[in-house]
């Protein structure tokens, strides 16, 4: 794992632009395509929107989703609503390029199994995924990975449903599919993500965090999250 630390989160934002934009010319080069998953959040919105004005061959890239919460459409807590508005508005990116969580399925079960389908038709069977972006939270969740929460345990599935948490279910990536990505790419910002960075880079497998694989890992974090940390550190 690298961790790079830079000064706050539009730094990391645009720094994290530029690393999906490499991979993704590489990715094209080598394959001739582009599969990449994106978490919620303030900071990825930004990077998306960095992401618009990097040199993307946007035609051989396919977004699909790390998690969503189970929510109408349009609604603001949906991580799609600030997807499609990041990418679709600043981006040469047509719509049928986003592939989005069925989270308004009456069955949701069956809604999960029809994703994981999806994601072999894009990213192939199994599926690989060339790039994820995850964030990190406070308590050492990622995707909608959550202390105590039985999808932890899944490995017979690579989309799954989650329990009530922050009171809504998710739909989530489970540890299989992300533990296939290529490249995973963990953008970490604010004071609040102090110790939980700490048991990431110390590889706490009792954090959600800690069970994702490191051998192919960039952090980026800002200085707030990251105060111990003094410039760039290979680990």
């Amino acid at each position: 794992m690298k961790i790079e630390i830079l000064p706050d989160a539009d730094a990391v934002a645009r720094k994290a632009a530029e690393a999906i934009a490499a991979d993704a010319r590489a990715s094209v080069l080598a394959r001739g395509r582009f599969v990449m998953a994106v978490s919620g959040g303030h900071t990825p919105w930004l990077m998306l929107r960095a992401l618009a004005n990097e040199d993307v061959p946007w035609q051989s890239v396919n977004v699909v989703q790390v998690d969503e919460r189970v929510a109408p459409a349009g609604d603001p807590d949906r991580n799609l609503t600030h997807l499609r508005e990041s990418l679709l508005e600043h981006a040469p990116l047509r719509p049928e390029q986003i592939h989005a969580m069925p989270v308004e399925a009456s069955d949701l079960e069956a809604a999960a199994k029809r994703y994981a389908l999806t994601l072999r038709e894009i990213a192939g069977t199994p599926p690989v995924l060339d790039l994820v972006h995850l964030g990190l939270g406070p308590d050492g969740h990622t995707a909608s990975l959550v202390p105590g929460d039985p999808v932890l345990n899944v490995t017979d599935s690579d989309v799954a449903l989650t329990g009530v948490y922050q009171e809504r279910r998710r739909m989530t990536l489970t540890y299989p599919m992300l533990n296939r990505s290529r490249r995973i790419l963990w953008l970490v910002t604010g004071s609040d993500k102090v110790a939980a960075l700490q048991r990431l880079r110390d590889c706490d497998r009792s954090i959600p965090a800690g069970r994702i694989r490191q051998d192919q890992a960039l952090v980026l974090a800002d200085s707030a999250a990251a105060p111990q940390l003094k410039g760039d550190k290979q680990i």
